[in-house]
């Protein structure tokens, strides 16, 4: 009976030990999750960026179809891409006003900035191949009616 309480150990000390390990377990495990929540923020937001150039592309090329002159078509696209930087957004349109039949092409492009302190990361990986600034681009081309 005595050698079974020879192998245990007082709690005391066990817990006194353990104490500075938690903190060293954080310390490795915070960069990591720090680096993940960034990575989601930014994937979010640029996601965000491009579903709206995506659509505003296609809700300019939608009013060129019916005749709208080039004028419209830009300020189409603008209004439905408010929630982005309007100054980082480039829209271009081809054959505005048309023959039918032939295509109104919009062309639509943005320079999505991240917003996180992923940039410097980014590059180190990628060995400067990507930036801290993307470009989104989209074309819708739709006949004239």
């Amino acid at each position: 009976m005595e050698a079974t309480l020879l192998l245990k150990r007082p709690r005391k000390a066990m817990r006194g030990g353990e104490r500075g390990q938690s903190l060293a377990e954080f310390a490795l495990v915070v960069p990591i999750f720090l680096v993940l929540i960034f990575a989601i923020m930014d994937f979010g937001m640029g996601f965000h960026a491009y579903i709206t150039v995506t659509n505003s592309a296609r809700e300019g090329a939608r009013l060129g179809a019916i005749g709208a002159p080039a004028a419209s078509i830009v300020q189409r696209v603008q209004d439905t891409s408010e929630s982005l930087d309007q100054a980082k957004l480039t829209v271009s349109v081809t054959n505005a006003q048309g023959t039918p039949g032939e295509s109104v092409v919009v062309d639509v492009d943005y320079q999505y900035d991240l917003i996180t302190p992923l940039a410097g990361l980014l590059q180190f990986i990628s060995g400067d191949t990507i930036g801290p600034t993307l470009t989104f681009s989209s074309t819708a081309d739709m006949r004239l009616e």
